[in-house]
């Protein structure tokens, strides 16, 4: 099977236990991802999180619903000023640990994985946002941050 890009959504932040999160969402379906999985995922999201250090509390989600059960929630954190803080949560997958194949039966995951292939474009994205809007002005600018997020369409240029 011959690789191809995949459908990528940005729904506007919302803010979840005093934090800004950004999310980008991931298919290949271009009906989106199921209401019922993302409120699933975004249900999971707070135990997923860092405690406040300082930072300003800003944090983005990629949502990846998978080809077959599986849905993943990649959650990136800003901490310590210029560093990202990962956690993950899958469902629908029993190989990462998942109980069952219901792709709205979140559980948190522990594996060192940050992202695949469909997961990794939007971490440059906000590197470059970051750097922007909060690490060269000589003010940051949380909300610039909160805005710039990347372009909706596919998750690369192939």
């Amino acid at each position: 099977m011959a690789f191809e890009e995949k459908l990528l959504t940005v729904p506007p932040p919302v803010e979840v236990a005093g934090r800004h999160v950004k999310r980008y969402h991931v298919t290949a379906d271009p009906a989106g991802i199921a209401p019922e999985v993302s409120e699933a995922a975004y249900a999971i999201l707070p135990q997923l999180l860092p405690d406040p250090d300082g930072t300003p509390p800003a944090t983005f989600v990629v949502l990846h619903r998978g080809g077959d059960d599986g849905a993943y929630l990649n959650v990136y954190s800003w901490v310590w000023d210029n560093v990202l803080h990962f956690r993950g949560a899958a469902a629908g997958q029993p190989v990462l640990g998942c109980p069952d194949r219901d792709p709205t039966h979140f559980v948190a995951l522990e594996r060192p994985w940050i992202g695949c292939v469909w997961e990794l474009p939007p971490i440059q994205h906000e590197r470059d946002a970051w750097v922007r809007h909060l690490l060269r002005p000589d003010a940051p600018d949380l909300a610039g941050y909160l805005a710039d997020s990347m372009p909706e369409g596919t998750t690369g240029p192939f």
